[in-house]
């Protein structure tokens, strides 16, 4: 029996789509649009339309549900830092994305704040213009442990708004899950500056597990309500094979509305563009918005527009991709632009992933990319 907040999670409306609504079965089509003749589209003609680059898979929290230091102990091989790309060879590849439809880029990691003189890529990047002449929407997300004093120079460089991570208000709680000895206060300040800079609104993004951090759910959205910024509950998704995920530590999307719902009022909110990750919703006070992220419970492959590329050049099409696709060589061995794209269309041209749709249809166990190493 589909209970009546269920119902409400399906109401929230959305944009017409090129493809079936996600979890509708998509049907693969023959063939990507050819290289300069307008954007890349996949085999379920989805367009390329979002670029997350993860500069380092370096990070100082060893949060449980992504980088458990059972795993990533001091003993853990990092990637050499010769091998990383660039910061020009980065600004190569989105330059070329950018000329074939990208129109958003998010900077990841790790900790994206690690890598050093970051505001020199953010500038690079910044500088990157569409067909049609428009800046790109250029953003970052990040624990918030280094943001308080780079946010100024990140807004100056270019940067336009920041996503940051935030799991629990309580200090106990929150200093368990990122397994550090960093307090509430430094990210919450770090937030603060952050849009005093002008990196505003700042999104902040709560993994919610159950038995965990649920309870941590009401005290998130009575501190944030009012203040501009947009939270947003993630379910605990199966992200890499190192964290343990099991369903029954999903709090859903809808369980999550329910909760809120029995203290503030909420009404969806339409999406504002296609490939948008979070249902929306407001409180009908009009004290602000927060999101919904159910990679779980409701899938949004269909409207996926989303390529990632790792720290030293593997192209990734879904966050719970097993295989990637090298760029790296052709950026560093003479390669012109024209064979780089040539390479971006033929891996984005043959893509199908729909992981999220098929996560209960599919068979064994396979090996997924770490969320440490690509980013969310």
């Amino acid at each position: 029996m589909i209970s009546s907040m269920d119902k409400l999670m399906h109401q929230v409306t959305r944009k017409p789509r090129v493809v079936p609504a996600a979890g509708a079965g998509l049907v693969p089509v023959p063939g990507a649009v050819a290289p300069g003749a307008g954007p890349l589209h996949d085999q379920y003609r989805r367009p390329l339309r979002d670029l997350r680059i993860s500069i380092t898979d370096r990070c100082n929290f060893r949060c449980t549900y992504c980088m458990p230091r059972e795993i990533f102990g001091p003993d853990h091989a990092f990637l050499p830092r010769s091998s990383l790309l660039t910061f020009d060879e980065i600004t190569r590849f989105a330059r070329i994305a950018v000329d074939q439809g990208v129109q958003k880029i998010r900077l990841t990691g790790g900790e994206p704040l690690l890598r050093k003189d970051i505001e020199t890529l953010v500038a690079q990047l910044a500088a990157l213009r569409t067909p049609e002449g428009k800046p790109i929407d250029l953003t970052l997300t990040t624990n918030g442990t280094l943001l308080g004093i780079k946010a100024r120079a990140l807004h100056e460089a270019g940067l336009k708004r920041v996503t940051v991570s935030l799991d629990a208000l309580d200090n106990d709680i929150f200093t368990r899950m990122s397994d550090s000895k960093v307090q509430v206060k430094t990210i919450l300040d770090s937030i603060d500056q952050a849009a005093k800079a002008g990196l505003a609104p700042v999104k902040v993004n709560m993994v919610v597990r159950k038995g965990v951090n649920e309870d941590q759910i009401l005290p998130m959205a009575r501190y944030f309500r009012g203040t501009g910024h947009v939270l947003r509950f993630i379910e605990f998704m199966d992200v890499g094979d190192t964290n343990g995920w099991n369903f029954s530590e999903v709090v859903t999307g809808a369980e999550i509305i329910e909760r809120l719902s029995a203290e503030f009022p909420l009404e969806p909110v339409q999406a504002e563009y296609r490939g948008e990750v979070a249902k929306g919703w407001r409180y009908t006070d009009g004290q602000g918005e927060i999101g919904i992220i159910t990679s779980v419970t409701q899938p949004f492959c269909g409207d996926c527009t989303r390529l990632r590329l790792s720290p030293e050049g593997q192209l990734f099409l879904c966050l719970f991709a097993s295989q990637g696709y090298d760029v790296r060589e052709l950026l560093r061995n003479g390669s012109s632009d024209q064979q780089v794209l040539d390479h971006l269309a033929a891996v984005w041209g043959q893509r199908n992933d729909r992981y999220s749709e098929q996560r209960g249809q599919l068979s064994g166990s396979r090996k997924k990319i770490e969320m440490s190493y690509i980013g969310g």
